[in-house]
């Protein structure tokens, strides 16, 4: 609700005119028992110099105020001793000398003056005056004691920074030990403060990397002594008890297809062709919300994580693994209690009707993509699969089929390549690949989307509350600058940005799909894209064309799937229906839809930072090495260079390259003054590791030799 009211307070005060309190509360017309909340509230906008408090006790924007002139809000960035100031309403940034810095780290909210120069001066500086909000609340540090002081020693890109630690059990602690802590907002001193949260280990414990990692993004390895207790009420295998009101599909040709280590299996798959020539298809996924009762310590817990994390060399599950790997993993030859979605699907893909039952199911075979993608892809058949080579060849029909259909509605495939990092038993890296996708994968993907879109469908055409994944439109902002920086490659796309539909996203991607460039160039083209979510309010899914969507078909890593079971559930499967159950969840979704989607970026931040730490694991070892790579990001202070074999990113700073370059942020290119050379996105190099640290996540490369040298050359002016 909070969210609501800075919203109303913000449009309100858009006119420029200070209010005061009371006429703002007359405005919003909430009520006298909400008087408190909108004060509170008033006070953290406050707080954070969103409103400006004048002395005649009225409040307006911020940026209307004539503090805004002297006094600036952004967000600080760090380059070691020094940094600056980044202001959205500002041309040029705020230097920030080391005496001036007050404790700001790098991503702070801060609150600067400026002390030298003016405002838009290319060489003006400030001074930090405030620390508005941290960047981070929740970070990892190594313990050093020296002279009696407990100091913290926080690994950034640009060195090692020193803060003091306070609160409850710091006397305890010793150098080399790993804790978390809560950065404190105080400027006293030339250094931060922060409170001890947590001790996770000690620097010379094994996988403390990793553990380091989860900690930062607030993921626990170990479940909480209430879990684990009542784990011991939960059946290691289906019960007769357990079958009541469910179908018995345990004669069905049921089977799953997953990766070779994969161990929490949420689903399964059956293909039929019915006398009309349709197909039906079946989607069975593991009844976790059957062991996993509301509110209890096992939901608390799950609701809390979120999601599991799939890390490089283990995985931090959402659920126990006595129910991830155990009872609720769709495991062969055993019986398991499961939900299936079974769809009539027409030969052009149309999805004509569709059941949502409880059920218990057997299934046949746990199959790996390496072997279906053998049989679909080479017309070898591994050992154990022949009786099921008919029914993989028709499920590979029907995922052509669906594939077209929903092409043809608009959906957008980036196939971006991703990584996979193969590790020894202890965690060492051995080696990094780019990770294949075969017809066994898509065929996978293509069948949980249409079970996805049907469970949606259900819910949504009853009108009752639901989780929905969504994705909103293209921002045209973004992607007018994403088609400026094609133009500048030399690839003219012309585009109605007054009419930008999943069409118009289609015939970028089949341009640029040819282009050397395209990792890279699709990667900056998914940045003019919303991030999906998860809401109450079904807005649909953009990149999937699709008017209705949920996540169902993963319960046992994903807390929204296992949230959708327990509104078919309720809604659904049980004799009635009762109006509270309704209001119950209609009380409860939005905290759910809020949580879950944060703590599904937590952990795709997590997994991308244990990544970029393993990348750099892997290079230290390759100090000296050459490669070819392709410029994926430029900056003024460098350029990115994503390496071709094995996508590992690393920066080449300005000061290693050979010639003062020139940043033109308009085109995304670095011009040489001396030589005229000329880097863009998408030029070809070959580069040589300078350097590489796990602890800083970070690998450094030089540049020793453009690839073609023509195309990186411009004319003197």
């Amino acid at each position: 609700m909070k969210e609501d009211i800075k919203k109303e307070i913000v449009e309100l005060l858009s006119d420029k005119k200070a209010r005061e309190a009371v006429e703002i509360m007359e405005h919003l017309n909430y009520g006298r028992e909400y008087d408190s909340l909108v004060m509170e509230v008033l006070q953290e906008m406050t707080d954070l110099y969103d409103l400006y408090l004048t002395k005649h006790n009225r409040y307006m924007n911020f940026l209307d105020s004539e503090a805004s002139k002297e006094l600036f809000k952004g967000f600080f960035q760090s380059k070691g001793d020094y940094g600056f100031v980044i202001v959205s309403n500002l041309s040029e940034d705020i230097f920030i000398p080391r005496s001036c810095k007050n404790s700001a780290m790098d991503g702070d909210l801060v609150l600067a003056s400026i002390t030298k120069g003016s405002a838009n001066d290319k060489n003006c500086e400030g001074k930090i005056l405030k620390i508005l909000k941290r960047s981070n609340k929740t970070k990892v540090v190594e313990i050093l004691i020296e002279d009696n002081i407990c100091y913290g020693l926080l690994t950034t890109s640009k060195g090692i920074e020193r803060i003091i630690i306070t609160g409850d059990g710091v006397n305890h602690l010793v150098s080399g030990d790993m804790i978390t802590i809560e950065m404190l907002n105080e400027i006293k001193g030339k250094l931060p403060k922060a409170k001890l949260l947590k001790r996770i280990g000690h620097i010379n414990d094994p996988g403390i990397d990793i553990i380091s990692v989860l900690a930062e993004h607030d993921f626990e390895v170990e479940f909480p002594d209430s879990v684990i207790e009542e784990l011991k009420n939960i059946p290691s295998k289906v019960l007769e008890s357990d079958l009541k009101g469910r179908k018995d599909l345990r004669d069905e040709c049921i089977f799953t297809i997953d990766g070779d280590d994969t161990k929490d299996i949420d689903d399964a798959i059956s293909i039929k062709l019915k006398e009309n020539g349709n197909y039906e298809l079946g989607v069975h996924i593991a009844d976790v919300s059957y062991y996993v009762k509301e509110n209890s310590p096992l939901d608390k817990e799950a609701r809390k994580r979120g999601t599991s994390v799939y890390l490089a060399d283990r995985v931090v599950p959402m659920l126990p693994h006595q129910l991830s790997n155990g009872i609720c993993s769709l495991n062969p030859n055993v019986d398991r209690l499961s939900v299936s979605c079974i769809m009539e699907i027409d030969r052009k893909g149309n999805l004509l009707n569709y059941d949502v039952f409880p059920s218990v199911i057997k299934s046949r075979k746990q199959m790996t993509y390496n072997c279906v993608n053998e049989i679909l892809e080479k017309g070898s058949i591994p050992s154990g699969y022949e009786e099921f080579t008919d029914t993989l060849f028709l499920m590979k029909e029907l995922a052509m089929v669906l594939r077209e259909n929903k092409t043809k509605k608009g959906y957008i495939d980036f196939s971006v390549d991703e990584i996979k990092i193969i590790v020894d038993k202890d965690g060492n890296v051995l080696d990094i690949k780019k990770r294949y996708r075969g017809i066994g994968e898509k065929l996978i993907e293509d069948f949980m989307i249409v079970a996805n879109e049907s469970v949606a469908s259900y819910i949504y055409n009853m009108s009752l509350p639901g989780i929905y994944r969504v994705h909103g439109d293209v921002n045209t902002d973004r992607l007018r600058k994403f088609l400026t920086m094609l133009t500048n490659l030399g690839i003219v796309i012309k585009a109605d940005l007054n009419h930008v539909n999943q069409k118009t996203i289609q015939r970028i991607i089949k341009e640029i799909k040819e282009n050397p460039a395209f990792q890279v160039l699709s990667t900056q083209m998914l940045s003019c894209m919303d991030k999906a979510k998860y809401q109450t309010n079904n807005i649909g899914h953009f990149a999937l064309a699709l008017r209705n969507y949920t996540h169902f078909t993963s319960p046992i890593r994903r807390y929204p799937d296992t949230t959708t079971h327990r509104l078919l559930r309720e809604y659904f499967f049980k004799e009635e229906l009762l109006e509270e159950t309704i209001n119950h969840f209609e009380n409860i979704l939005d905290d759910i839809c809020l949580s879950s989607s944060e703590r599904e970026r937590a952990s795709v931040d997590c997994e991308r930072e244990v990544d970029k730490m393993k990348m750099a694991e892997y290079m230290e070892s390759h100090l000296g090495d050459v490669y070819t790579g392709m410029v994926s990001g430029i900056t003024s202070y460098g350029m990115f260079v994503t390496l071709d074999d094995n996508l590992v990113e690393g920066m080449i700073p300005l000061e290693v390259m050979d010639d003062r370059y020139v940043y033109d942020k308009n085109t995304e290119s670095l011009t040489g003054i001396k030589y005229h050379k000329r880097y863009t996105i998408g030029s070809k190099v070959k580069v040589c590791v300078s350097d590489a640290s796990r602890e800083r996540r970070q690998v450094d490369f030089v540049i020793i030799e453009d690839v073609v040298n023509e195309k990186n050359k411009v004319k003197r002016r």
